[in-house]
């Protein structure tokens, strides 16, 4: 009989990087564990129902066997909806995903939940200082899957040696399904699909080249700096040259968590047709965004704090080259090299790259080194800091991009054949497949190792003592 476990995220059925990776999750190991998700939303229009989606799901995982239930909330739920599931539903183990600040009701019942199954989390963390504020949190989960590189390190660093060993700590990179993104030639039976696509995206021009950003239209994605960078990159060319480039924003137009982008467009283009900038809102399915990133050269996301950054792992996997700040999870996807040649690993004196210790990187990877590292917080997250790149980095590396499409296209081609090869690697673990192998072999090791907490602890009242576990932050290089 297959165990059954409770996934608490964002509702899979929809378009956020959340639901994506968990929608890949359920249809990889499906095969293996009967779901039942709690699907969040803001307002969730079906919120109370109960919905079976094991017959999509066998369609998508080929299987005959899927048992997949979901249940639509506000938000990601609450202690009384947890309750229920876990009383109705009897699952052998809880996972969810996302910021741990989402989960701070959650927490204040792992006691009670992990006396009945254990708690599986799919976490990540964007940037250093350590976040010292987010041990409890850590320390109520069995398992920590970290996302990225750097929030293993983080997970390890900020429970300290002790904490850590009662854990099971476990890399597993965000992965995206190389049967749905992947790049498009003329062999391809996509192929005629994707010129229609660039018609309708580009109308009657044709570019020779185009850069891509597609994320939400939030401060911390840059997306200001982003367009302002293509200003000061179309300025270095002839105008017969400027034309035949476009930047294509696949995001709201105007966010109340970001800027009005159409308004930024008027002041810093005006009317000047070099410019080129093509909003797009339409929300695709994964098929038609496949034909974006083929419908394009490359994607650019300058965000100051990033903890993966799954448009620039779907590019790749369409064989293009990226942009990207070092910050975050977006180190993971360029793919630095230490002195001996080997993919870089983070401990507590190197806990991010973001300072430019290393240089050596994938071919298909175009980084910008933070100009600076503003240390920002706020009450929940009092400190974390902010890796802005500056606008001109920015369209420097475009400018390289550009000139490698145009000037040097076997060069380019290079780049793109690398870009597809290393993220649907071993090495990498970045595809859908290597994401289920991970999540499984995370999953039933916990299982096979959890003890259920005791019925009470008796914790003895004393005066605090100073504290046995001090970081070193890496503040400064």
């Amino acid at each position: 009989m297959k165990k059954k476990i409770l996934l608490i995220g964002d509702d899979i059925r929809m378009t956020s990087g959340v639901s994506t990776v968990l929608r890949e999750i359920v249809i990889g190991t499906s095969h293996k564990y009967d779901w039942v998700c709690v699907g969040g939303a803001v307002n969730h229009p079906e919120e109370g129902k109960r919905l079976d989606l094991s017959g999509d799901t066998n369609k998508h995982a080929n299987i005959t066997d899927a048992n997949v239930i979901l249940y639509p909330t506000n938000g990601y739920g609450n202690p009384d909806l947890i309750r229920y599931l876990i009383k109705a539903e009897k699952p052998d183990a809880m996972m969810m995903m996302t910021d741990p600040r989402y989960y701070g009701w959650l927490f204040q019942i792992e006691h009670e939940i992990r006396k009945q199954i254990p708690i599986i989390y799919l976490n990540i963390w964007d940037n250093l200082p350590y976040p010292m504020y987010n041990k409890s949190f850590y320390e109520s989960c069995d398992t920590l899957m970290a996302i990225s590189k750097q929030t293993e390190n983080i997970n390890r660093v900020v429970l300290g040696k002790e904490l850590a060993a009662e854990k099971i700590i476990k890399y597993c990179p965000h992965g995206v399904n190389e049967n749905t993104f992947f790049p498009i030639t003329s062999d391809n039976p996509e192929y005629l699909t994707l010129q229609e696509f660039k018609r309708q995206l580009y109308g009657e021009k044709e570019y020779e080249f185009a850069l891509l950003y597609n994320a939400r239209n939030i401060r911390r994605k840059s997306t200001s700096d982003l367009m302002l960078a293509w200003k000061l990159f179309i300025d270095t060319l002839p105008e017969p040259k400027a034309k035949k480039c476009a930047l294509v924003m696949h995001t709201q137009v105007k966010d109340e968590n970001g800027n009005d982008l159409k308004a930024l467009s008027e002041m810093l283009f005006g009317n000047e047709e070099k410019y080129n900038i093509i909003f797009s809102e339409n929300r695709y399915p994964p098929s038609f965004m496949n034909m974006l990133y083929n419908a394009t050269d490359t994607t650019a996301l300058v965000s100051s704090n990033e903890g993966w950054g799954l448009s620039l792992t779907e590019a790749m996997m369409a064989g293009k080259p990226i942009i990207a700040t070092v910050t975050g999870g977006m180190q993971d996807q360029m793919r630095f090299e230490d002195e001996k040649g080997k993919w870089i690993e983070f401990t507590e004196e190197f806990g991010s790259n973001h300072f430019g210790k290393y240089r050596r990187h994938g071919i298909w990877a175009f980084p910008v080194y933070p100009s600076n590292h503003s240390l920002i917080g706020s009450i929940p997250t009092p400190y974390i800091f902010d890796d802005r790149v500056e606008p001109k980095d920015i369209s420097e590396q475009i400018g390289h991009v550009y000139r490698y499409k145009t000037e040097h296209p076997s060069a380019y081609e290079m780049e793109c054949k690398a870009a597809r090869k290393w993220v649907t690697s071993d090495e990498s673990m970045m595809s859908a497949k290597w994401m289920a192998k991970n999540v499984i072999e995370g999953v039933d090791e916990t299982l096979d190792k959890w003890k259920p907490r005791p019925l009470f602890e008796l914790i003895k009242v004393e005066p605090l003592k100073q504290p046995n576990h001090f970081v070193r932050h890496v503040i400064a290089e």
